[in-house]
């Protein structure tokens, strides 16, 4: 299990599945929300929101949450004013951790992820304290259905991309920072919405865990991805198939 991945296959118990997918929900709306606050409510003239609605269709949500959060935006007065916070900190065993949040608190949202990391091991560092550990990437994501591999790699390249690799488990296209949005473009007028498309961090070198280890960095990563305000997490860590076997039983 890599550390850059959103460790979204954690949780053991149906009741922490159950309460994971509810705040998945609420991370997605509070996206969709930001999105159609910052561009126009029309996904077809509003690329995030366009990528927002994609992740909020992949993970099920009805056509009437997604309508509630954009009204929300294009509602209201005194609703929420959200802005895009980068965290940056160390976790158990020297392992680095970078969080995007949505919040309306920097404050509060602060000293949350500041507490989180003091009771786990870690300490919350400064802006690019270990930003320097990670490349920043464009990523997109499309279903194996969507394209042969030979027709994904070459409409990739043709875009601008710097690689496409296909699994059991799909598409994913990887570019540059800066040619991100024409690769996304390129690509969808080709196949479609991609079921993700974003900007992400992958570390360029990583920690490999033992069991001890793996588990005190898990619980941060966990703590962290519970708070309402945090939108993704990132961590140089890599854990031996053997060791999650073991974590998972």
């Amino acid at each position: 299990m890599a550390g850059h991945s959103q460790f979204k296959n954690i949780m053991h118990r149906k009741g922490a599945q159950d309460a994971r997918r509810a705040r998945q929900f609420a991370k997605l709306i509070r996206e969709i929300t930001v999105a159609a606050r910052q561009g126009l409510p029309d996904p077809a003239s509003n690329p995030r929101l366009r990528a927002a609605l994609a992740a909020a269709r992949v993970a099920n949500m009805s056509k009437d949450t997604i309508d509630r959060a954009i009204k929300k935006a294009t509602g209201a007065a005194g609703s929420e004013d959200y802005a895009e916070v980068r965290y940056e900190g160390y976790g158990p065993a020297g392992v680095a951790v970078i969080v995007e949040a949505l919040t309306d608190n920097r404050n509060s949202t602060a000293s949350d992820l500041r507490s989180a990391f003091a009771k786990h091991g870690g300490a919350l560092g400064e802006t690019n304290s270990v930003s320097f550990l990670f490349a920043r990437l464009g990523v997109l994501r499309y279903p194996q259905a969507a394209a042969s591999e030979d027709a994904m790699l070459e409409a990739a390249i043709e875009a601008g991309a710097e690689n496409a690799e296909t699994t059991p488990d799909g598409h994913e296209v990887t570019c540059a920072p800066e040619a991100f949005f024409a690769v996304r473009d390129a690509l969808e007028a080709r196949f479609g919405a991609a079921a993700e498309a974003r900007l992400d961090w992958r570390p360029t070198t990583t920690i490999t865990l033992d069991e001890d280890r793996a588990g005190s960095v898990l619980k941060l990563l966990d703590v962290l991805e519970d708070n309402d305000d945090v939108q993704n997490v990132y961590a140089n860590f890599d854990i031996p198939d053997s060791v999650m076997q073991r974590l998972s039983a």
